[in-house]
């Protein structure tokens, strides 16, 4: 495989949240301008836009909670290590991401359960004519998917060097204020 190549995987790969998002998004503007520009012009709207607009709501939804997982930003309570030692505050902050993965993880299999009842008597959506289940497998696909970007982002700062990064660079910013 060349080094071009590779380099296109890795910029997919890199960045398929944010393409996604993206993508979910501008189905979900293009789908609520059409049936503004329909009810203005017509008088009548486009039933399909409906639901399709807010099935990409729904999946940017869930693309957006895993880009937040990938990037560290989603909100954090960490005022209690403010006085603990950095290497205290690096066990507590896995620790409790074990848990968050932990979590993820009975919630993809809580949710995969149900889907799978939905797929063995499928509903129907009025509209578009397409099994929910399938629209809805995006939950546990995110949660899975989620709590492997959190377990990436630790493998890859412990390969670089970089894990007790983690816990310096949020705390120096928090004292600052």
């Amino acid at each position: 495989m060349s080094n071009q190549t590779t380099s296109i995987y890795r910029k997919i790969y890199d960045n398929f949240e944010e393409v996604l998002c993206v993508v979910c998004v501008g189905v979900m503007v293009a789908c609520l301008m059409l049936q503004v520009g329909m009810r203005w012009t017509t008088g009548h709207g486009v039933a399909w836009t409906e639901e399709l607009s807010r099935y990409s709501f729904l999946w940017t939804v869930f693309f957006a909670a895993i880009l937040v997982a990938k990037q560290g930003a989603h909100v954090r309570i960490s005022a209690q290590y403010l006085l603990m030692p950095p290497k205290y505050r690096l066990f507590f902050r896995i620790f409790t991401d074990i848990i968050w993965v932990a979590f993820n993880l009975y919630v993809a299999w809580i949710s995969w359960n149900v889907i799978q009842g939905g797929l063995l008597y499928p509903e129907i959506s009025p509209t578009l004519k397409i099994v929910r289940g399938y629209v809805e497998m995006i939950i546990p696909f995110s949660f899975i998917f989620m709590s492997f970007r959190i377990v990436e982002g630790y493998f890859v700062r412990w390969k670089q060097g970089t894990l007790l990064g983690l816990v310096q660079e949020n705390f120096e910013a928090e004292e600052e204020l």
